[in-house]
Parts: C-alpha cells; sequence; structure tokens
C-alpha cells in the first residue's frame, strides 16, 4: 500500500452496498476489501490496521461493531437508515464515529469518504506526535532517576546530577538517556 492507497474495509451483508461502494471505491486509490461477518470483521482490524472502516448499521450490529473498531486509529463510517439517522448518531458520535444516512447517493457518499481521509490523516498526524510525546516523557522519568540515584549515591545537588549528565553526554557523545541508564544499571 501506498501513501496514496486507503484501505477500506467494508463491513456488510448487502449486496447493494457492497457493489456501491465497490464501484465508488476502485484501486489505485482504495484498497477495499469486503466483508460479509462482524466477528470475522473483528478478527481482520486485530491483524491489521484499515484507514478506513466502512460498517452497515445491520439492525444494530453494525453499531455494536464499529463501537468496537473505534479503539483503532481506523476512521469509522456507520451506514445507518434514515428512519435512525439521528439516534444512533447521537449515540456513536463521542466514539468519533461518523454516521452515513443509508441509502446514499455517489456524491453524498464520496463527500464523506473524502471527509474521512481528510479525518485520518489529522489521526495520523497526532498520533504521530502522542508517539513522541510518550518517547520523551520516557527520557525525562529516566534521566530524573538517574540524577535522583546520583543525588542518593553520589550525595550531588539536584543541579550537579542534571550537570553531571549532560557533561557526560556531552563528552562521550551519546545521548542523555543513554547516560541515564547507564547511570540506572550502577546504581539502580
Amino acid at each position: 500500500m501506498t501513501e496514496d492507497t486507503h484501505s477500506v474495509l467494508v463491513v456488510t451483508k448487502d449486496s447493494k452496498i457492497s457493489q456501491a461502494t465497490g464501484i465508488m471505491l476502485m484501486p489505485p486509490l482504495f484498497e477495499t476489501e469486503v466483508l460479509p461477518d462482524f466477528n470475522e470483521a473483528r478478527r481482520r482490524i486485530s491483524e491489521r490496521r484499515y484507514n478506513i472502516i466502512l460498517a452497515d448499521y445491520a439492525e444494530g450490529k453494525g453499531e455494536d461493531f464499529a463501537v468496537d473498531a473505534s479503539e483503532s486509529l481506523s476512521t469509522i463510517l456507520l451506514l445507518t437508515p434514515t428512519a435512525l439517522f439521528e439516534e444512533v448518531s447521537y449515540r456513536v458520535e463521542g466514539y468519533g464515529i461518523i454516521t452515513i444516512s443509508n441509502p446514499f447517493d455517489q456524491f453524498y457518499f464520496y463527500s464523506m469518504i473524502k471527509a474521512a481521509i481528510a479525518v485520518q490523516y489529522k489521526v495520523q498526524v497526532l498520533s504521530s506526535q502522542t508517539t513522541k510525546l510518550k518517547v520523551k516523557m520516557e527520557e525525562i522519568k529516566l534521566v530524573n532517576r538517574a540524577k535522583m540515584l546520583l543525588m542518593q549515591n553520589m550525595s550531588m545537588a539536584e543541579a550537579e546530577a542534571h550537570r553531571f549528565i549532560e557533561k557526560e553526554a556531552m563528552d562521550t557523545g551519546q545521548k542523555k538517556i543513554a547516560i541515564a541508564e547507564s547511570i540506572i544499571k550502577r546504581y539502580g
């Protein structure tokens, strides 16, 4: 899958929906997989990541599946009967699920897919930023732990311990986290 290809999982037993989505979500822009079974779809999303998951309401089974799938980083679209649109939309919007009324026209559907793609790009950026922040926080925790060990074992003040770690990092050409890990290994 290239950066310009969007993986889509369509979960429906309705052949009209699978045919319509198959026509609109064509390669090379979309890599589409259609599954008729929600349990199989649950298994698939545990094995791989999809950019977009499109689920048919299917008498409520699709809503349950969409809520479960919302824990992933995928953008979830739930095809909902028009008569139930407001009620279902209200229940699932807190999970970040986008509802689409079914039946739908091609322009409306394609517009929602484009919105889902935009949301997916934003999710990827935020996920990347979150990962970087987690790494930075872990680094800060390790450096603080190393400082505490230096304070306890070498009778250093906090500022001295901090300078010691920074100086060691500069002198050895290593990152502060590597110095902190060696201090923790030595004294921890």
